[in-house]
């Protein structure tokens, strides 16, 4: 998936229109809730995990006395996502999701303990980030490109793997699509979030990993990991030197992804708009945006009327790339 700034930030009448009464409803409502919790599917030290408490400390005060942040791993995010689906829709349960769970999940599962479109209320994107694929100690110091690492990995099928935060995900279908490119085939190994997958990659249990620019880059220090190449449509400026997979020759692999915060189902329009309001306040202080930046993040709000769009177009753009590359799950 690729796109722009401008493309995600579009602003149609309709969500102009949206934006207008939920600040005039928003002035009605002064009143924070006691608690309030942010739900991610994902483990700690991640970015989904540092996007949540980033902004949980904002939120604190302002939207709520108090936000805590509950991580709810298990099953590549479906877990926080049904959870989040059957708590009451008066603001104190928000989900913050990357977008693989709500555009590709609905391509490879028959059945999905949710539904994208009606279980839950859009309220704000967070940021957008692009993936890169990495190497660590179980591929030789000689691969630097990921056409070498795909050459070598057909030439030592017992090292032709690839870890990712989980299964359905964009970094999944980043490192299928390579070994398609390059023929061979990389199994997938499928984790609970890209930290765990980051340790058995330091470790040389796995040879690579496909997965958020961020989570790689913090283990660069370690002189264990190498970034063979970056997903975006330009290269990433967190790793500049490293070269896009389009400037290595692997066309049609622009993919970005976005991270953004839902409601409920039914959700008021009086708590959609004190949340987004809050959460637009938040990823605008610039200690947010640097903060994320530290990530690979690159922080960016929109209204609920954006982001119900961007859903409803990414979810029509997985589904060929899906039938690509063929892999379905049982739900």
């Amino acid at each position: 998936m690729s796109f722009t700034r401008r493309h995600i930030l579009q602003t149609t009448s309709a969500s102009a229109l949206l934006a207008s009464i939920g600040q005039n409803v928003f002035a009605q409502s002064t009143t924070n809730l006691e608690t309030a919790t942010i739900v991610t599917g994902f483990a700690a030290g991640g970015t989904s995990d540092t996007t949540c408490r980033r902004l949980a400390t904002k939120l604190g005060g302002d939207y709520a006395k108090t936000v805590v942040v509950d991580n709810r791993t298990g099953a590549g995010g479906q877990i926080a996502v049904g959870y989040v689906k059957g708590r009451p829709a008066d603001g104190g349960t928000i989900l913050q999701t990357p977008t693989s769970i709500l555009t590709i999940y609905p391509h490879i599962y028959k059945k999905l303990p949710y539904d994208p479109m009606t279980d839950l209320t859009p309220v704000s994107l967070a940021c957008i980030f692009d993936f890169g694929f990495a190497v660590g100690p179980a591929v030789p110091a000689s691969v630097k490109t990921v056409p070498e690492f795909l050459a070598w990995a057909k030439a030592n099928p017992a090292g032709a793997n690839y870890g990712s935060p989980a299964a359905g995900s964009t970094p999944h279908f980043i490192g299928a699509l390579l070994g398609k490119k390059g023929g061979v085939e990389l199994k997938h190994a499928a984790y609970r979030g890209t930290q765990p997958a980051m340790l058995d990659l330091l470790g040389g249990n796995i040879s690579a990993v496909s997965g958020p620019i961020g989570d790689i880059t913090q283990h660069l220090p370690t002189g264990k990991v190498r970034i063979l190449g970056v997903s975006g449509a330009k290269r990433s400026r967190f790793v500049p030197e490293v070269p896009t997979f389009g400037e290595q020759g692997l066309k049609d692999m622009a993919h970005s992804e976005w991270f953004a915060f839902f409601l409920p189902a039914k959700a008021s329009p009086e708590v959609v708009a004190k949340l987004n309001t809050a959460m637009k306040n938040a990823l605008a202080q610039k200690d947010v945006i640097d903060g994320l930046g530290t990530f690979g993040l690159e922080a960016m709000s929109s209204t609920p009327a954006e982001l119900t769009e961007l859903l409803k177009k990414d979810t029509a753009k997985w589904a060929p790339i899906v039938k690509e590359v063929g892999f379905t799950a049982e739900g």
